[in-house]
């Protein structure tokens, strides 16, 4: 007998890319959840803020056209599917399976995606991250290139531009001090309900 979706969980791991050592994260997620409920499982995994744009870049099957999935938006030329109006499962439907996410267009940051396996629920709380390594970067630190001359400064107190990058992370909107790149501790992690994040992103929408 085929088992419902609703008893089933995703796992994925999502891979930083252009990092060494690598930043990554392994999370479970229900089956049944859309795009948009991963995007955030994944924003709340990795440490992200929210505050940028994303898309979802995969296809079907082997060899298919790449779909982007995200928010449409009429001032890109862009054509993206809704991630709320999109479940996993149309995509995600066995281990292996891989995407592309990119958060940020500006600074650009892009994750692998793996489907890990399919695996049947546990009496535990969903979603929930089981493993990961590193810290997030800070959000708006100019991509890869700006990571790596983070840590360069924050490496050397002499460094003419310490101070600045000291007073840079206690100012951000989320107090990024001290930055510890190595630390990550996968029970801190808090998720998010996807649906309040909807609707507190899109409240023109609710409110129709």
């Amino acid at each position: 007998m085929k088992t419902k979706k609703n008893h089933l969980i995703c796992q994925f791991k999502i891979t930083l890319n252009g990092i060494e050592p690598p930043i990554w994260r392994r999370i479970q997620v229900p089956a049944t959840y859309s795009f948009w409920d991963l995007h955030v499982a994944f924003q709340d995994a990795m440490g992200w803020l929210d505050y940028h744009l994303h898309e979802f870049r995969i296809s079907k099957a082997q060899k298919s056209k790449i779909e982007k999935i995200g928010i449409p938006d009429d001032d890109f030329e862009k054509n993206y599917l809704a991630g709320w109006d999109i479940p996993i499962s149309n995509y995600f439907k066995e281990p292996g399976k891989t995407a592309l996410y990119e958060y940020d267009f500006g600074d650009r940051w892009e994750h692998e995606v793996l489907l890990e396996a399919i695996l049947l629920k546990e009496k535990a709380q969903y979603p929930k991250c089981i493993a990961g390594e590193r810290s997030c970067p800070p959000e708006d630190c100019r991509g890869v290139p700006g990571y790596y001359d983070l840590l360069n400064v924050l490496s050397n107190p002499n460094n003419d531009e310490y101070q600045e990058m000291i007073n840079w992370l206690k100012g951000h909107a989320k107090n990024y001090y001290p930055y510890e790149p190595d630390k990550f501790n996968p029970e801190h992690v808090h998720f998010d309900n996807p649906k309040k994040r909807w609707m507190n992103a899109f409240p023109e929408a609710v409110r129709r």
